[in-house]
């Protein structure tokens, strides 16, 4: 008997998140077109052809295999009151075996930042990864001086942990990252006897 695989889908207060699909790529390209100068300071530089279809085609097949293979979990940010693309969540490099560990990334629309909603798909991704993926570690990175996102990991329970030199490269860059991680046992910070 042939097992139908569930479709990957987190919802919260007022998001889904899911997987990218053929049919947002306008939506894709409008909100990266739009956000261009509010995310250039903080990803890698953009290829020639980076909001082309066929880029666009190739990121969707790639989150439909890395899905399959549980090697990432690359999702969209939809609002759900009016179905609106807010921005992306990708908990990627999934390694099994002794580290039960993924790297945590993300980016959101420049009019949508600051609203809450990358908080959402972030404790929403951290307990899909504890609960359902049974992971242990979720790292994640960003350059020192991007307070804004520094404090969106630490209102989600990462911790830092140090600072990786030249850790990738930043809009055309080497740059240096600071590190987190967020643990499912974590007793990192705690005091007291016992």
């Amino acid at each position: 008997m042939l097992r139908q695989k569930r479709k990957l889908r987190l919802e919260t207060e007022r998001l889904t998140l899911r997987p990218p699909q053929h049919t947002d790529f306008r939506d894709w390209v409008a909100l990266r077109e739009a956000s261009r100068d509010f995310l250039a300071p903080w990803e890698p530089s953009w290829a020639p052809d980076h909001l082309s279809r066929k880029s666009f085609t190739n990121r969707v097949y790639w989150a439909q295999r890395s899905v399959a293979n549980g090697t990432a979990v690359p999702l969209f940010l939809i609002r759900r009151a009016d179905a609106v693309l807010l921005g992306a969540i990708t908990l990627d490099h999934i390694r099994r075996g002794p580290a039960q560990a993924g790297t945590t990334g993300y980016w959101i629309g420049a009019a949508h930042a600051r609203q809450g909603y990358m908080r959402e798909a972030i404790e929403a991704l951290v307990h899909h990864a504890f609960t359902a993926l049974d992971l242990s570690r979720i790292e994640a990175g960003c350059l020192p001086e991007n307070v804004a996102s520094r404090r969106l990991l630490e209102s989600c329970g990462y911790k830092y942990e140090g600072v990786a030199q030249s850790y990738l490269q930043i809009n055309g860059r080497w740059r240096n990252h600071v590190l987190y991680a967020n643990l499912r046992h974590d007793r990192r910070g705690k005091t007291g006897a016992g």
